[in-house]
């Protein structure tokens, strides 16, 4: 990779006057701008359908795209909807920017069913072409509708019928249900074509999409639903184990996430053609890929379906070398980053070693480990991915205020300043001369915004997947004052260089 560097930014914090950041002209003006600051990468969240707890990582599809997400203007535009119509979508545009899931679902879900309805009337060449190209599109539309049949209860709750997948009931249900099924299927339409358009647009700028894999996917996901068989569930659907991670420092109880677990024998043995479908899709849309919990590949905490905390769980072996190698033959090409943060054990470390790919490291964890901590800025070079932080951390101007008398110091006799200085400044400016051949900032840290503007807080359940910016905070002075520190740490690359296409 040539040196470089991006910023974190999911696209819904984007600004709109439609509730929630798109995929339309907002999104092409922060391409302008990564491009006027001297960045590379733009990285984003995981881009599927929201659930529960309106989490990007607890999505009801790993293959599906946002519909939130989708411009109405250029719907307008495409004459699929009318000025009034869409005009009636617009939300109040103040300074809280909090977004409001629960309006969006009423609202917006149901304008995009009309202009699927109008799409569907042209016949459009090109719709044909993505449902014969994406082959998860029929399961995931099926799955929607019949959720949305059954007042939008999780799947394992079904008639046993559908639960199942009875072929005959299925066939039944399709049948009666087809036209709401294909309406679906356009609007997955609608957001990959305005995706992949917004993917061109930044290309030609040599502007590189970073994108994000959650390593387990929900429970209540067409993902499990249409492949049971690769996951350890029980005769009913219901998961037999689910995911969480022990017991530490930071959490008594350990965290239980509730996911259901992959059966990696059933996986094996079709030479995880599941893992391969999966990332062949998140590689045609972004040229970086991250792939969450990296460790559990290794090994995974398995907790039984049922249990109160996470205490009661176990280790199991992960697919380990076998799985790495089987992504590599297969995708020789694809960029992809671990996410090897936390307590990681020897063997985690080498098998993140020998995979070839880059692991990542946390300027916000540097300062409480020591002289040898494994986060700490250097100017060797560093087979990583540097970070301020990430989607899960406090912003750097919360974090500095919060950090304890000797950690703020060891902190600022490490990067060379007083603690009168500015300790954000410092860490964005370390992170820009670390010697990783990616720094990732987060567009909160350049504008020094307080923990209002965090992304999500692990461990809550609510208030999270909110924050937006407003219109007018990326101006051209803070493109200057970006660009100048990335100039001066040789991270900026040629508008016309290649290393993408």
């Amino acid at each position: 990779m040539i040196r470089s560097s991006g910023i974190l930014l999911p696209i819904f914090s984007l600004p709109s006057p439609y509730g929630i950041g798109n995929l339309g002209i907002s999104a092409r003006k922060f391409v302008d701008f990564l491009v006027s600051s001297g960045q590379r990468w733009w990285q984003m969240l995981p881009l599927g359908p929201t659930g529960y707890g309106d989490s990007p990582y607890q999505s009801f599809s790993s293959f599906a795209g946002n519909p939130y997400l989708i411009d109405p203007d250029e719907l307008v535009s495409d004459e699929l909807l009318l000025p009034d119509e869409v005009k009636k979508l617009r939300f109040s545009y103040d300074s809280d920017m909090r977004i409001d899931y629960g309006r969006l679902y009423t609202e917006w879900i149901p304008l995009l069913h009309k202009a699927a309805q109008r799409g569907l009337a042209m016949e459009d060449d090109g719709f044909a072409e993505f449902k014969a190209k994406e082959d998860w599109l029929y399961d995931y539309a099926v799955y929607t509708a019949i959720k949305k049949n059954f007042c939008d209860r999780q799947w394992t709750l079904w008639p046993e019928e559908y639960r199942l997948r009875d072929s005959s009931a299925l066939e039944r249900f399709s049948n009666e249900f087809a036209s709401e099924i294909e309406q679906i299927e356009y609007i997955q339409y609608l957001f990959y074509r305005q995706f992949t358009e917004l993917h061109r647009y930044a290309s030609e700028r040599n502007i590189g999409f970073f994108g994000d894999i959650p390593f387990y996917v929900a429970a209540d996901s067409a993902d499990v639903w249409s492949c049971q068989d690769q996951f350890q569930t029980d005769e009913d659907g219901n998961p037999s184990s689910v995911a969480g991670v022990p017991p530490d420092a930071f959490s008594e109880d350990g965290q239980l996430w509730g996911n259901p677990l992959y059966d990696w024998d059933q996986m094996a043995a079709d030479d995880y053609s599941w893992w391969r479908a999966r990332i062949a899709a998140a590689a045609t849309r972004c040229d970086i890929l991250r792939l969450d919990h990296f460790r559990a590949i290794d090994s995974y905490w398995a907790v039984p379906t049922g249990a109160s905390t996470a205490k009661e769980g176990i280790w199991h072996r992960g697919p380990g070398m076998k799985f790495v190698e089987c992504i590599n033959r297969s995708f020789p090409n694809l960029r992809l980053v671990a996410e090897d943060l936390g307590i990681m054990t020897s063997n985690v470390h080498a098998l993140r070693k020998a995979s070839g790919w880059p692991g990542m490291k946390v300027l916000q964890f540097a300062f409480s480990g020591g002289e040898d901590c494994r986060y700490l800025p250097r100017s060797d070079m560093d087979l990583s991915v540097c970070y301020t932080g990430t989607h899960d951390n406090e912003t750097l101007k919360k974090w500095s205020e919060t950090l304890c008398a000797s950690e703020r110091s060891f902190a600022c006799r490490y990067l060379g300043i007083t603690e009168d200085d500015d300790l954000s400044n410092a860490i964005l400016k370390a992170g820009m001369f670390d010697g990783a051949e990616i720094f990732i900032s987060r567009i909160q840290d350049w504008l020094s915004l307080d923990d209002t503007a965090r992304i999500n807080t692990p461990g809550t359940v609510s208030g999270n997947w909110q924050w937006r910016l407003c219109d007018g905070m990326l101006t051209s002075d803070l493109a200057e004052r970006i660009l100048g520190l990335t100039r001066a740490a040789e991270r900026v690359v040629a508008r016309n260089a290649a290393e993408f296409t």
